[in-house]
C-alpha cells in the first residue's frame, strides 16, 4: 500500500509540475486572417484585445500619421474612441469585459508639470520617432456607449488602465506624489498597481522593497496579475519589473521566475487562475550580457517555461483564454518576430496555420477569446507597414467565414519562410525588452 501511495503521489507531482490543462489538448486547425485597417492613416494600427463577443480593441493612426487613437473594430466597422483632450489614446492590453466596457489610457491637454513622458505613442511609423503630444500627462479611461471618462491617480499626474473584468473592475497603474531619486529621468514619481470600481481608486499592496507596480490583467474572480520592481524612466520607456505578481483579497504573491532577476511580469489571467507572462532566464544581470526572456505559463504555484519557436531566443505570452490556449510572440536575435499559439504543450508559429496568400505576416499575437479568435499585429509585406489583424479559426463555428476556404486548401502546419522585418519595426520590438506595462506595442 505504501508503494502504491508513493506511485500516486509521484503521478500527482508530475501533473502539477507540467501545469498543462487537459482542455488545451486541441488539434491544429487553419486560421483565416483579416486586415483590420486603420482610422485613416497609412502607417498602421495595432489590435490588443478581443472579448468573447468579438469586440476587437487597440489603436490606429489617423490621417497624417502624427497621432493615434484608441479604436474599436466591431461587425466590420472601426470606431474612433477619442481622447481625453490630448492627441493620443490607446487600448493596450486584453480587456475581458463582454458588457460594452473598454479601458485604456489617453493623453490630456495638460503638459506634464514634471516633464515626464509617462505614456508615449509610436504612431507605428518608426522605432525612434514618437507621436506628437508625448510630453502631456495621461490618464486611465473608461469607455462605454461612445463616452470616454478619465479615472483618477494616487496624487500624481498620470495613470493608465490596462484591464477590466465582467464585474466592471478596472486594473492598471497610477502615480502617487512620491519623488523617487532612483527613478531614471524623465520619470520623477513612483507609480503603484491600482483598481478602480465605480470611479473609486484602490491601491494594491506592493511586495516588500518594490517601489513601483502595475496591474495588467484581471479575471472574473477579481484575481489581478502584473509586475512590481524598481522605478525606471517611465512605464512607456523603461520600467524595471523584478517580480511577476498575483493579487487576491488584497494580498500579493510573488509568482516566481525562470531563473533571472529582471523583466518578470504577468500579463493575463483566466477564470481558472492560469497566468501567462514573461521572465528572464539565468544570467540576465551579468554585465554586458543580453537578457534572454521567455514566455511562461503559471498555475497552482508552478511556473513552466514555454520556450521559443525554433531558431529564436526571446518570447513573451500576452493572452490566454478559458481553454488554456496561449498567444504571444517569439523573436530571433535580430528581433525578427512571429506570432505563436501555444496549446497542448506545443508552441506553433501562427503563420504556419494560415494560407500562404494571407494578407499579413503575423508578427505578434496579443489576445485570444473563448472562441479561439486571435488578434495582434501583422506586417503588410507589400508596404512594410504594421497593421492590426484578426485570425479566425476555421472550425465548425467559422467554416462559412471569409477566408476559411482559401486557408483550408493549404497543408496544415506548413512552415512559412521567416520574414526579415523592416528595420524600424525591429527597433520597436527590441524596445520591448525594456518596456513596462504599456509594452504590448
Amino acid at each position: 500500500m505504501k508503494s502504491w501511495s508513493r506511485y500516486v503521489v509521484a503521478i500527482i507531482a508530475f501533473i502539477a509540475a507540467s501545469a498543462i490543462p487537459i482542455r488545451a489538448q486541441e488539434k491544429q486547425i487553419h486560421y483565416a486572417v483579416r486586415n483590420l485597417g486603420t482610422l485613416g492613416g497609412v502607417l498602421g494600427s495595432s489590435a490588443h484585445s478581443i472579448n468573447d463577443i468579438g469586440w476587437v480593441a487597440g489603436d490606429a493612426n489617423l490621417t497624417g500619421d502624427t497621432v493615434e487613437h484608441a479604436a474599436l473594430w466591431r461587425d466590420g466597422v472601426v470606431t474612433d474612441l477619442g481622447t481625453l483632450g490630448g492627441s493620443n489614446s490607446g487600448v493596450g492590453f486584453p480587456v475581458k469585459n463582454d458588457d460594452g466596457l473598454l479601458v485604456g489610457l489617453g493623453q490630456t491637454s495638460t503638459i506634464d508639470p514634471l516633464g515626464e513622458t509617462f505614456c508615449t505613442f509610436a504612431c507605428n511609423g518608426s522605432g525612434t520617432v514618437t507621436c506628437e503630444g508625448s510630453n502631456h500627462s495621461c490618464r486611465a479611461f473608461r469607455w462605454r456607449n461612445g463616452h470616454m471618462e478619465p479615472l483618477g491617480t494616487l496624487g500624481g499626474n498620470n495613470s493608465g488602465a490596462l484591464g477590466a473584468n465582467n464585474r466592471g473592475l478596472v486594473v492598471g497603474t497610477a502615480e502617487n506624489n512620491t519623488h523617487d531619486p532612483d527613478c531614471l529621468p524623465p520619470q520623477v514619481l513612483d507609480y503603484k498597481a491600482v483598481t478602480w470600481l465605480a470611479g473609486t481608486i484602490h491601491e494594491l499592496p506592493a511586495l516588500p522593497g518594490d517601489p513601483i507596480a502595475a496591474a495588467a490583467g484581471v479575471n472574473d474572480n477579481d484575481q489581478v496579475v502584473g509586475g512590481s520592481g524598481n522605478c525606471g524612466s517611465g512605464p512607456g520607456i523603461s520600467a524595471i519589473f523584478v517580480h511577476a505578481v498575483l493579487w487576491q483579497n488584497d494580498s500579493v504573491t510573488d509568482l516566481g521566475n525562470l531563473g533571472g532577476v529582471l523583466n518578470n511580469v504577468a500579463y493575463a489571467i483566466n477564470n481558472s487562475g492560469q497566468v501567462v507572462g514573461s521572465s528572464d532566464l539565468p544570467g540576465d544581470n551579468v554585465p554586458g550580457a543580453t537578457p534572454v526572456t521567455h514566455a511562461f505559463f503559471w498555475q497552482d504555484g508552478v511556473m513552466i517555461d514555454l520556450g521559443t519557436l525554433p531558431g529564436d531566443f526571446w518570447s513573451a505570452a500576452f493572452g490566454i483564454n478559458e481553454r488554456g490556449q496561449v498567444v504571444g510572440l517569439s523573436c530571433d536575435v535580430n528581433f525578427n518576430c512571429r506570432a505563436f499559439l501555444w496549446q497542448g504543450n506545443v508552441m506553433t508559429d501562427l503563420n504556419s496555420l494560415t494560407s500562404p496568400n494571407s494578407p499579413l505576416y503575423l508578427i505578434g499575437a496579443a489576445d485570444i477569446n473563448a472562441q479561439g479568435e486571435i488578434v495582434g499585429n501583422g506586417l503588410d509585406q507589400s508596404s512594410g507597414v504594421q497593421l492590426a489583424f484578426l485570425a479566425v479559426p476555421c472550425d465548425e463555428e467559422h467554416l462559412g467565414d471569409q477566408g476559411c476556404q482559401d486557408a483550408a486548401q493549404s497543408p496544415i502546419g506548413l512552415q512559412r519562410p521567416k520574414v526579415v522585418l523592416p528595420e524600424n519595426i525591429r527597433q520597436q520590438l527590441q524596445q520591448r525588452m525594456r518596456l513596462g506595462p504599456f509594452g504590448v506595442r
